[in-house]
């Protein structure tokens, strides 16, 4: 290995100096210039010495040089300023490789960045779960323009479908900006597999995932009501809401021939989407009336729906925890969901 960590390396195409901080692969080392780390490919970076020996002072010689007068010195030509465009928030994932007992290159771990491409300084709350259950939170900071490193996971627990919850709000909060900013994300192992394929033949040093394009707006909180009382539409007390919902329901049935007559004429597309809708509706409900617990009947089948059902579970802040265990009522087929509220 031509590079160890510790050593000083200069980047080609910049003549920065840094330090490697870490061995990525046989190809790629990760390097630190003024507190910044990130990946380089070893044919951009060399040793620094060279450089600095050819920019050592030389001696001037007594020779005479005619006199410059000021009027005699070239312009310098203005330089055109770099400008970042911004391009969202993402989420990167560093491959890292090794050589297994078959001499074959494959993913050991994958080193996790957030990325502020934004002209916007962050603050934010980063979790990330394995199953549902948590296996590492952070709190921080982000500047513009900047990425920063979280965290490692084995690349075998992609296996154990890894989400990533993420709540950013402004460094410097604007009237008419959200107050917070919720995002996650779920990895699913065959699309990971396909990445990291793509990012070999590529040639390429990550994959990376949008979190957020731009941050949004503040909704309104007031809207004027006197306009539809008068159009005749009736305005209830905030306070009073609940004597309005439809009642709670401790038992909902997702299966498709409950919610619709026409499903035989419907795709596979439309009949899933009906469903989730049919459950994001009910446990709003559900948590309007503060209610505790819920049964989702959802089948066994080819297991699609349930699948979707828990994946949506996970993305509710209010749901404690679930269960899709043998029951006598309907085997298999129902998950129980339970609620806690702060």
């Amino acid at each position: 290995m031509k590079y160890q960590i510790g050593d000083d390396i200069l980047v080609l195409h910049s003549n920065e100096e840094g330090k490697v901080v870490e061995i990525i692969n046989d190809k790629m080392v990760m390097i630190e210039i003024r507190g910044v780390k990130f990946p380089a490919y070893m044919d951009q970076i060399d040793f620094p010495y060279f450089k600095r020996f050819t920019e050592k002072k030389l001696i001037p010689s007594k020779k005479l040089v005619p006199k410059t007068f000021i009027d005699q010195i070239p312009k310098e030509k203005p330089q055109p300023n770099t400008i970042k465009v911004a391009t969202g928030v993402w989420l990167s994932f560093i491959p890292k490789f090794e050589l297994d007992d078959f001499n074959d290159e494959v993913v050991d771990i994958l080193k996790i960045h957030l990325v502020n491409n934004t002209d916007q300084p962050l603050k934010f709350i980063y979790k990330q779960q394995f199953n549902g259950v948590s296996n590492f939170e952070l709190l921080n900071e982000i500047q513009p323009f900047h990425d920063f490193y979280l965290h490692d996971i084995a690349f075998a627990s992609v296996n154990d479908s890894p989400s990533f919850f993420v709540e950013f709000s402004l460094k410097q909060p604007q009237k008419n900006k959200a107050n917070y900013f919720e995002t996650s994300l779920k990895l699913k192992p065959k699309q990971v597999f396909q990445k990291v394929e793509s990012l070999k033949e590529n040639n390429d040093p990550t994959f990376s995932y949008l979190l957020y394009e731009k941050y949004p707006d503040k909704e309104i909180d007031f809207f004027p009501l006197d306009s539809l009382v008068a159009k005749g539409f009736k305005v209830y007390d905030a306070g009073r809401a609940r004597e309005h919902l439809p009642p709670a329901r401790s038992v909902i049935d997702l299966h498709i021939e409950k919610l619709a007559d026409n499903h035989t004429s419907m795709s596979n597309f439309e009949m899933l989407t009906l469903q989730l809708n049919e459950l994001e509706k009910w446990i709003d409900i559900t948590v309007s009336h503060h209610q505790y617990e819920l049964i989702v009947i959802h089948g066994v089948g080819t297991g699609k729906l349930r699948e979707e059902i828990h994946d949506y579970l996970k993305t509710r802040k209010e749901v404690k925890y679930f269960i899709n265990q043998y029951d006598a009522r309907f085997g298999y087929g129902a998950t129980i969901v339970y609620f806690e509220y702060k």
